[in-house]
């Protein structure tokens, strides 16, 4: 399984990554080791804002780099849930090989 997930940073901008070992992820990011991601070491990592699953790298690159090109607003309308994947990306991704998670694992 592969993970695709967004956090936001202590200066309220968005990160989005993805992984197969969630937990290790966050744990990575939130303690800003070495392993974290150049953005996070940055920009401090403070809540896990959503989080979606899918069985392969592909579809979970696909997304990743669909979540990332977004604009600020588009992203903040995901995180809410006032907009799905599938409004934003029904023409670009096979939506239907994404369910979206718990953050709070």
């Amino acid at each position: 399984m592969y993970y695709i997930y967004m956090l936001r940073c202590e200066d309220n901008s968005i990160y989005t990554g993805i992984t197969t070992k969630i937990e290790r992820r966050m744990q990575e990011h939130f303690t800003q080791n070495e392993k974290c991601a150049k953005y996070t070491k940055y920009h401090k990592a403070i809540k896990l804002e959503a989080l979606w699953i899918t069985e392969d790298r592909v579809h979970a690159s696909k997304l990743e780099y669909a979540i990332k090109h977004l604009k600020k607003e588009e992203k903040e309308e995901l995180i809410s849930k006032k907009i799905e994947l599938e409004t934003l990306f029904i023409e670009r991704l096979e939506c239907e090989k994404y369910k979206r998670t718990n953050p709070y694992f």
